[in-house]
């Protein structure tokens, strides 16, 4: 039952074979780059391309042979073929995309071979006529071989996915596999005519309802590969951009449904998977911004303008930027409102902390330009007072060096600890320094102070210091009997310190006749800066001073 030579069918029929392997193939790919639900889609598609293509091909050349009788085919068994490739391509897929091996991948050949002879005889089975059709045995199983064998060759080679070329490689043997078994088949076929024939018309449906079915399902795959190429085109431009760290989103018109790509997702916090609406969009920004956003999005939607706006989103805190515009048919329509959305968070902190940066910069230098007047004018009174209690120019810049030392010294501790604070314990061992260790008994709680208080106590503790070592328990020479007793107690309730200087072992000391530079400096010091008072006591000829203060944020002048 075959037409003599090479008819227009059998071109056609190959052409829709090799169509359908390309386009099912194709498919396949896509199948395995998938999970879940998505997956299954996938694989029913490829499955119904690849099935349909099996099944047009064979009755578009069963529309090409003579049996020299009218022929009809039952609408039950035609259906059936055509399940049976469907299912079979079905099965023989998930199991190649399961990445099984080459064991596989060579049962899913054998099962997609099994598919196209199952659906050439069934449809074979459903032909109506009043000839009698006879099989040899040998042929049949040559045709069997064919299909079996290059299946197996044809996912193979599309298992290699290396280019387009070994796609296509795959998609001839896997067309050359559906023909080359429908023709061997048929040439195993012997159409015996019997004579009443002309007179009898068998039941079923006519070629010509066939051709309309087979033209159906051929339109299907063409429809289905374009869709195909057109998903696959999408999804790698969005995979692009989401490699890129850029999110895409689309709101379809008029019923402004929302769709938001994998990274986008990401950076709303949304699950994969998840429904997301414009609504809940708008529920993750903040009340102040959805004035903003709705004069935005109208102004797009009217074409005036691209969609273009920053927002902070509420539960993340993450600053996001959203770029898009209006996309329209070819008539004018508006159909959706498309662009990206990109993650500035970044950008947002780095202004932040510019801005932190100036402001603390404007501080700094407000308070070093404080600082520098202050020591400026200590330094003024230190020279001026220096200068009215010394008896000559070599005696001046003797007391002067030595306070602006001090000064210094102070300064230098200060800069160790970022000139925020000085511990009191660290001011009174420095200006200890040159001393032996056992010339001073300290004991206190730790107690901080402020930069200008440090400056502070720092020349009250030198002119202390000074005045040991010229008049009291310090002008003893090394391993004579002279030590200074320095304690302090905790804050008392008005949060005032209490710290009592006394000298042992020292000559006898007498209340000055007049009062002197460090005398005023202390008393002066105590009272401005440490917010306190300085109480000094020579009974039994020893120096007992004690100075209350307050320590804290020191005072501006």
């Amino acid at each position: 039952m075959h037409p003599h030579g090479v008819s227009v069918f059998d071109g056609l029929s190959f052409l829709v074979a090799v169509f359908a392997a390309w386009t099912a193939l194709d498919l396949f790919r896509q199948v395995r780059s998938r999970q879940g639900a998505a997956r299954l889609v996938w694989l029913a598609t490829a499955a119904t391309v690849m099935g349909g293509g099996i099944w047009s091909m064979h009755f578009i050349a069963m529309l090409g042979a003579e049996s020299g009788a009218a022929v009809r085919y039952d609408p039950t068994l035609t259906v059936v073929s055509f399940l049976l490739a469907v299912v079979g391509s079905s099965l023989a897929f998930l199991i190649a995309a399961s990445r099984k091996g080459r064991l596989g991948l060579v049962l899913a050949g054998a099962i997609m071979g099994a598919s196209i002879c199952a659906m050439h005889f069934v449809g074979m089975a459903a032909l109506r006529t009043s000839a009698t059709l006879a099989y040899a045995p040998g042929a049949v199983a040559l045709s069997a071989a064919i299909a079996l064998f290059a299946s197996i060759a044809a996912l193979f080679a599309v298992e290699q996915d290396r280019s387009r070329l070994w796609r296509l490689t795959a998609a001839l043997i896997l067309g050359l596999a559906v023909v080359g078994m429908h023709h061997v088949a048929m040439a195993a076929l012997t159409v015996t005519a019997i004579q009443t024939a002309a007179q009898v018309q068998p039941p079923g449906a006519s070629p010509l309802m066939l051709a309309v079915g087979v033209t159906a399902v051929t339109l299907v795959i063409l429809f289905l590969a374009l869709a195909a190429s057109m998903i696959g085109q999408r999804d790698k431009l969005i995979s692009i951009i989401d490699a890129g760290g850029v999110g895409y989103w689309e709101l379809s018109l008029p019923g402004q449904t929302l769709w938001l790509s994998g990274r986008a997702r990401k950076y709303l916090g949304v699950a994969r998977g998840a429904p997301f609406t414009v609504d809940d969009f708008t529920r993750k920004l903040k009340p102040e911004d959805l004035p903003r956003r709705a004069a935005t999005l109208t102004r797009a939607l009217k074409g005036d303008g691209e969609y273009n706006a920053e927002y902070q989103i509420r539960d993340s805190g993450h600053w996001l930027q959203l770029r898009g515009r209006l996309i329209r048919s070819r008539s004018g329509r508006a159909i959706k409102l498309a662009g990206v959305v990109i993650d500035v968070t970044d950008r947002h902190q780095a202004f932040a902390a510019l801005a932190t940066s100036e402001h603390r910069q404007r501080l700094l230098i407000n308070e070093l330009n404080h600082r520098v007047k202050n020591t400026l004018a200590t330094i003024q009174s230190i020279a001026a007072l220096t200068a009215r209690r010394s008896t000559s120019v070599e005696d001046f810049m003797r007391l002067f060096e030595a306070r602006l030392i001090a000064l210094s010294d102070t300064h230098n501790l200060l800069t160790a600890n970022g000139w925020e604070r000085a511990r009191l314990r660290d001011l009174i061992l420095l200006e200890f320094r040159p001393y032996a260790e056992d010339r001073l008994r300290m004991q206190g709680p730790e107690v901080t102070l402020e930069a200008e208080q440090a400056l502070s106590m720092g020349l009250i503790l030198h002119e202390l210091v000074t005045n040991a070592a010229k008049y009291g328990a310090l002008s003893c020479p090394e391993g004579a009997p002279g030590w200074i007793d320095v304690a302090w107690r905790e804050a008392d309730a008005d949060g005032l310190i209490t710290l009592d200087w006394i000298e042992h072992g020292g000559p006898a000391v007498a209340p000055p006749t007049r009062s002197g530079f460090g005398s005023r400096l202390i008393d002066t010091s105590i009272r401005t800066t440490l917010a306190g008072s300085a109480a000094m006591d020579y009974a039994d000829g020893r120096l007992h001073c004690r100075l209350r203060f307050r320590p804290g944020a020191a005072p501006k002048a």
